[in-house]
């Protein structure tokens, strides 16, 4: 990969892909005197036509977050676009794939996360269930967001173990201790410099912080430890935009729970990103922005509703010609860095894409065959929960007649009756067509499919999307 040219600015291009939310638009590069295109991946067999499009439009920087189950098709993308930069790196964005990419992430750099296990082979899977204490957090592995706590999973037995993973059909197993905790802190990223950081606390007597599940969050008081945690991850990420869940313990232990260039962010969060970029990337036309150290506290302040539409917000730098001559001397220690390009590829897919390596006879699909009807075994392959562009999904692997799932449909419902436009009869008919668990899967993976349901239109999924895309873990 080549650097960019810092003498003339490069042609900049923001990567879009179908049925995914946009993080970027161009009003987040304000000033930017240039054309910014635009180019948009189509899923299954479009990646040489997308190549060729970005050759066409002779892009330099294309800039944008790949979801999951596209990472590996982008891998070939990136190396058959050597000249064209990706911000961010498809190595930065090594942990927004899986769950087991962010626990080699953090073994590699000595980040603290709780002990983890990953199991592609039968044998060993059921060994460790078998003899391992409870509880344990077994999670979705693919993916940097959880949806708001539905792909994680708190287990007390190992017969709850079999039962879950015999349900759900993920792969590979990933198993974590569960670490009793008070909340998690969120913890962005520019440059190195965290810009917004804020609590997330569970519900009196549960476990889980999302918003979504009726978790609380503040902003104040975050502390300094938790904010070198997250540093640390960024720089050996060496990513230009970062965030962080890390745990907090009753102990006031910390630990990285998720990690990733993908999360959710308010737009003047993203407008800041655009603010850096521009400046990183044409340094001769634009300063180098700055964001006041603990600006959260202030910002944070403000009404949900109203930070979730402010935009283009900026701070004058203090200096000793100010009325009061103050200086935060923090905001040395938090300084904005300027992300060099590394020419190499830190995480290659043919050592590190282990789904796909161990996806064959040893993969859990045997594992998952010791608990399935004989019936039910034929249909394995095809729904078996890999994660990767060209895998079939379930569409029904969960009763929803069972007390935790009729709790977790109603949550369906609700999220569907908040969009505009979707009432009750509708939503319902949503989930009677795929179950619960495909309903979440269609959302996550396939939301055209929403379109076999009668009366549902593509207005009517343009609106779920949007609002599935952000509801799960926006800030609230």
């Amino acid at each position: 990969m080549q650097s960019v040219n810092t003498t003339s600015r490069p042609k900049l291009g923001l990567l879009y892909l179908d049925h995914v939310l946009r993080f970027f638009d161009r009003s987040n590069f304000k000033g930017w005197p240039d054309k910014i295109e635009q180019v948009t991946y189509h899923w299954a067999n479009d990646k040489q036509r997308f190549i060729n499009e970005v050759k066409r439009k002779k892009i330099d920087v294309l800039i944008g977050n790949i979801p999951a189950t596209a990472y590996e098709t982008f891998r070939d993308i990136s190396r058959a676009l050597p000249n064209v930069k990706f911000i961010p790196s498809l190595d930065s964005q090594f942990c927004n794939k899986s769950k087991e990419n962010v626990t080699h992430f953090c073994h590699k750099y000595q980040l603290p996360i709780p002990k983890t296990k990953i199991f592609y082979n039968v044998e060993e899977a059921l060994d460790y269930i078998n003899e391992t204490s409870y509880p344990k957090i077994i999670k979705r592995s693919y993916g940097p967001s959880n949806y708001g706590g539905y792909f994680v999973h708190k287990v007390d037995s190992a017969d709850e173990a079999v039962k879950l993973f015999s349900e759900r059909r993920y792969f590979p197993a990933y198993i974590q201790d569960f670490v009793p905790m008070k909340a998690d802190i969120r913890v962005m990223l520019i440059g190195h410099k965290p810009v917004c950081a804020f609590w997330r606390r569970p519900p009196e007597g549960e476990w889980l912080t999302n918003t979504s599940q009726g978790g609380s969050m503040d902003y104040q008081a975050i502390p300094e430890k938790v904010l070198e945690v997250a540093i640390k991850a960024s720089k050996a990420a060496k990513a230009e935009y970062w965030a962080c869940d890390i745990a907090v313990s009753h102990n006031d232990e910390y630990s990285i729970l998720e990690c990733a260039t993908a999360f959710a962010a308010f737009p003047y969060i993203r407008d800041w990103i655009g603010q850096y970029l521009m400046w990183q990337l044409a340094p001769e036309m634009f300063k180098k922005p700055y964001f006041p150290h603990k600006n959260w506290e202030e910002l944070g302040k403000i009404d949900s509703s109203l930070l979730r539409t402010m935009r283009n917000i900026s701070f004058g730098q203090a200096s000793f010609s100010t009325d009061t001559g103050e200086l935060n001397p923090q905001d040395k220690l938090y300084a904005l860095e300027n992300i060099q390009d590394d020419l190499n590829e830190e995480w290659p897919s043919e050592v590190w894409n282990l789904q796909g390596i161990h996806s064959g006879d040893n993969g859990l699909n045997q594992f998952l065959a010791k608990f399935l009807e004989p019936k039910a075994q034929a249909e394995l392959e095809k729904t078996l929960d890999l994660g990767v562009e060209q895998a079939q999904y379930p569409t029904a692997a969960i009763d929803s007649d069972k007390t935790e799932d009729a709790l977790n449909q109603q949550q369906i419902i609700e999220f569907f009756t908040s969009v505009k436009g979707i009432g009750v009869n509708l939503a319902n008919n949503v989930v009677e067509c795929f179950g619960v668990a495909g309903t979440l899967d269609v959302l996550n993976n396939h939301p055209s499919r929403l379109l076999e349901v009668s009366n549902l239109k593509q207005k009517k999924l343009n609106a779920i999307i949007a609002a599935w895309n952000t509801q799960p873990s926006e800030v609230e």
